[in-house]
């Protein structure tokens, strides 16, 4: 090796140590002016050389160039998220839960850290060397920010290997911001006129994902690990806590205010213990992360869909503020719900500016007694959530107001109605009130509904941002260029989707009733309406009685359908989507009488596999509904009958191996053209 290349080594790994003592242990061994020389000579040597240049080295943290866009990263390990508890009998609840899983009457160990307010990320080590790092996101697809997090100096560019690192390594913590380097970013941001954050955690967030990572480079930002995710080629020691101080020994910073804990007492004694301390921090904390520190046990108690087993947030308890409602204002959620609102007077509670507090629905407002211009109490429910606690009634002054709740929707003037016994107000307007449009154009067009293949999610949220749809009958009038208007759709891809919405348009009475997205009318519902009226307008006239006279329908879902179809503008856009300019049809379905136990369909689960030559599968499983079956979608041990088409799969072979009963689509009609007594219920069996 020659000499240059030597030095340059030399240089970096003394630079990676002076920065974990100064940025991780805060115990610098050296003075500014001593650092800022060594790494002038470090980026003179590599100017010289630009081919021994590394990412890794220390030189590269002043970010590089602006990104357009965020890669997907998906994580090996799911990035969970935690339980939180917020009192001590939530945390005891919580170890008596653990002992109970592992049969075990002693005392658990428990490894204890701080639960820091910021971001998680994972970083990924390849022979100790930084190579990507990425956001938690939804926590199994996060967001690629390498560029960004190379900038932040307490995380080490390389590692420090005794001889035990692991080939390759995946680090999880958090990043953060001081409460003095996020005051120092505010006031900066103020003398130059740009938007201050409202706290710590939006101002590391903010930081983290910015598309340039210049700007990261400038932000006071930090980081301290708390686990391990993937790990090839190596092992770990067998507890968390020995776990978080050989990550201590690669350099990586961890936090000093960690505690092993034997027993729940010992636990609740270094939370009060943090609690007194928490003002003191330099950095904003919401709590403590408590885990059972053996791996082997954590591996036995494992994971639930969305958390592990083994690790609790117990959270701090919440702070509290008084402020005034000046106004309460009411919005339309994406299903309809009306949900009123307080505008209050900005107040800083847990250091987040507040002016916004949700009510729920109605009955908070009366259990609250809340008048506008009334004095309250907020509360951020884990620091996070804002809360009217109560009003202070000794405050409330003389020109106080009633809230009047609306009888039109706020955003499309139908007609709001509660639903009886219920405390919740909904806009009966689900097909043209444009607060509910994505969600109910993204329901007619679902696999179940109208089944429009091509047009997801992405399509729909353009089509209405755009203003192009309105209505689910709008999607009948796009044509080929409105289409290529929208992002990715080319010729093809426009054309297929005409395609596909002119196929669409033959339908059943089931599946468009379905569509229509009426509140509480899922598909079997929708399958039992078209059964027992057999014609749209015989339904649209159907009182509440006669509703409640359908399989599966009771009072509640009875009054949902009729408020729907007393909407003006429901029955407007019902009418469009049935006029010859868009023409929705279908066959009306058989309308069968009502028949006894005795039939040979009666209470059997069956499944349909392959095409069937008279008939769509839709229509076949209306007729055996009717006949009282259950229709399945797959086969297992409790089906009873498999009826086979042409052009079958798996379905039949596992029939087969099953022992499964099966008939073709010639029996099937037999059956179902009312010669149910030429088979009795033996006979069918056989």
């Amino acid at each position: 090796m020659e000499q240059i290349e030597k030095r340059i080594l030399k240089l970096r790994k003394q630079l990676q140590h002076w920065e974990y003592l100064y940025y991780s242990e805060a115990t610098p061994e050296v003075t500014d002016s001593e650092y800022d020389l060594v790494m002038a000579e470090l980026r003179m040597l590599e100017a010289k050389r630009p081919d021994l240049l590394t990412i890794d080295s220390p030189s590269q943290r002043i970010g590089g160039q602006a990104q357009k866009k965020f890669r997907r990263v998906h994580h090996d390990f799911p990035m969970l998220s935690l339980d939180n508890v917020f009192e001590e009998a939530g945390f005891l609840l919580f170890d008596k839960r653990v002992r109970k899983k592992l049969n075990h009457d002693k005392d658990i160990t428990y490894c204890c850290e701080l639960k820091l307010d910021g971001l998680a990320v994972s970083l990924l080590y390849d022979n100790g060397k930084l190579i990507r790092a990425a956001t938690r996101g939804d926590g199994t697809i996060g967001e690629d920010i390498t560029a960004n997090v190379r900038t932040i100096r307490t995380i080490p560019l390389q590692l420090k290997d005794h001889g035990n690192l692991p080939k390759i390594m995946e680090i999880r913590g958090e990043v953060f911001m001081s409460k003095a380097g996020f005051l120092h970013l505010n006031e900066t941001a103020k003398r130059e006129g740009y938007k201050v954050f409202v706290n710590p955690r939006n101002a590391a967030a903010g930081s983290l994902r910015q598309l340039n990572p210049e700007i990261t480079a400038k932000r006071p930002l930090m980081f301290y690990c708390y686990g391990v995710g993937l790990i090839k080629e190596g092992k770990l020691p067998k507890s968390h806590w020995e776990c978080l101080q050989q990550l201590k020994a690669w350099e990586l910073p961890v936090s000093n205010q960690i505690c092993r804990c034997i027993g729940s007492v010992a636990v609740l004694n270094f939370y009060w213990k943090i609690k007194k301390l928490r003002s003191l921090l330099e950095f904003d904390i919401d709590g403590l992360v408590i885990k059972v520190d053996s791996l082997a046990l954590q591996q036995h108690l494992g994971f639930t869909a969305r958390s592990p087993r083994w690790a609790i947030a117990y959270k701090f308890p919440v702070q509290e503020q008084l402020t005034r409602v000046y106004n309460v204002e009411f919005q339309v959620g994406r299903t309809g719900v009306i949900t009123p609102v307080a505008r209050l007077e900005p107040i800083l509670v847990s250091g987040v500016v507040i002016s916004n507090a949700t009510l729920h629905n109605i009955n908070e407002i009366k259990r609250l007694r809340l008048m506008i211009e009334d004095t309250v109490i907020i509360r951020r429910a884990g620091d996070v959530i804002p809360k009217i606690v109560s009003v202070v009634i000794s405050k409330r002054p003389a020109t106080a107001k009633k809230i009047s709740f609306p009888m039109q929707c706020p955003v499309c003037g139908s007609n709001v109605k509660q639903i009886e016994n219920k405390p919740i107000l909904r806009c009966t307007a689900g097909l043209i009130c444009a607060a509910q449009q994505k969600k109910t154009l993204k329901h007619f067009v679902s696999r179940q509904a109208l089944n429009i293949s091509g047009i997801g999610d992405k399509i729909i949220d353009q089509l209405v941002e755009r203003k192009l749809v309105k209505t689910p009958a709008d999607l009948f009038r796009l044509n080929k260029k409105i289409f290529m208007q929208l992002d990715r759709i080319g010729p093809k891809l426009a054309q297929n989707l005409l395609e596909t919405l002119e196929k669409s348009r033959k339908t059943t009475f089931s599946r468009f009733l379905y569509a229509l997205g009426i509140q509480k009318v899922g598909k079997t519902i929708a399958e039992n309406l078209a059964t027992a009226y057999g014609m749209l307008d015989t339904l649209i006239a159907a009182d509440i009685n006669s509703l409640m006279g359908v399989k599966d329908i009771g009072n509640i879902v009875a009054i949902h359908i009729r408020n729907f179809f007393e909407e003006t503008h429901n029955i407007k856009v019902i009418q469009d989507l049935l006029s010859p300019e868009i023409n929705i049809n279908w066959t009306e379905p058989m309308v069968l009488p009502i028949l006894t136990r005795d039939n040979p369909f009666f209470g059997k689960i069956i499944v349909l596999t392959g095409t069937l030559n008279n008939f769509s599968r839709d229509e076949i499983k209306d007729r055996l509904v009717t006949l009282g079956a259950k229709v399945r979608n797959s086969i297992s041990t409790k089906t009873d009958l498999l009826i086979v088409g042409k052009t079958t799969g798996a379905k039949l072979a596992k029939a087969k191996q099953l022992n499964i009963p099966m008939i073709d689509e010639t029996k099937m009609i037999y059956l179902l053209r009312g010669h149910l007594n030429a088979i009795t219920e033996k006979q069918f069996n056989n």
